[in-house]
């Protein structure tokens, strides 16, 4: 792997992200909803209070959050069908929803929030690299919202959320270890891979490829100090949106 950074096709330094906004309560009818920006990639989030479980988590006294994602068929440079017209999801779609599901429960007390539960649907209107983990880093805003609504309201007595969550893309880039991939890079990118951490920064899960030549160990090692970087910038915007919320 070389030592010195590419030239990126945006300009940034290896170890930059993209210029990253959390736009919280944006959807007036959902319980909680975060606009994500990660660049020019957009995602819409809400977040949706049920007071009902599913078939079989009734009666044991625990919630669940789930998520459902897509992209709107002009997200791209050229217009795909919606998935509805064909009548089932891709795989990719199964794939990254479940995802987005895994990581939001992985910080979420769900005996604490009793039997109910909170869908989170993430639609990408804008895409340029990073669907996934823009949406999971911005569904933690629409759910700690959707949450603090619940507290508001008085179904909940606390935010159950034990912490952040948050995730981030690496990759190998003409050789070299470089931060939050748009879609120029990830589309040329030797290997690349998504990381999703907590706030204290525990993993939660690691997706990783190589595109072409495996990649060794010392390059994973540069990708995964690159993602904790990356993690621990994501955090500190979130804090700030509910600082100012």
């Amino acid at each position: 792997m070389k030592n010195k950074s590419p030239q990126r096709p945006s300009g940034r330094a290896a170890n930059e992200l993209r210029a990253v906004t959390l736009e919280p309560d944006v959807a007036k009818h959902a319980e909680g909803s975060c606009l994500t920006s990660f660049g020019d990639t957009k995602v819409l989030i809400t977040a949706s209070v049920e007071e009902r479980v599913p078939g079989w988590l009734r009666n044991s006294g625990h919630g669940w959050v789930t998520a459902e994602y897509g992209m709107l068929p002009r997200a791209t440079n050229t217009r795909t069908n919606r998935e509805a017209k064909s009548g089932q999801q891709s795989g990719r779609t199964q794939e990254i929803q479940r995802l987005i599901g895994r990581s939001l429960r992985a910080v979420t007390d769900l005996k604490a929030m009793g039997e109910m539960s909170v869908r989170v649907d993430c639609d990408v209107f804008q895409a340029d690299g990073g669907t996934r983990t823009a949406s999971i880093t911005g569904a933690y805003v629409a759910l700690r919202r959707a949450f603090e609504r619940c507290v508001r309201l008085g179904i909940l007595d606390a935010v159950p959320l034990k912490d952040h969550v948050a995730a981030i893309s690496c990759g190998l880039y003409k050789g070299a270890a470089v931060l939050d991939l748009d879609y120029a890079e990830d589309s040329n990118a030797e290997a690349d891979a998504n990381f999703v951490f907590t706030g204290s920064g525990d993993i939660v899960e690691i997706q990783g490829t190589a595109e072409a030549n495996p990649f060794s160990r010392a390059a994973f090692n540069a990708l995964m100090d690159l993602a904790a970087k990356g993690n621990a910038e994501l955090v500190a915007i979130q804090k700030k949106v509910f600082e100012t919320a």
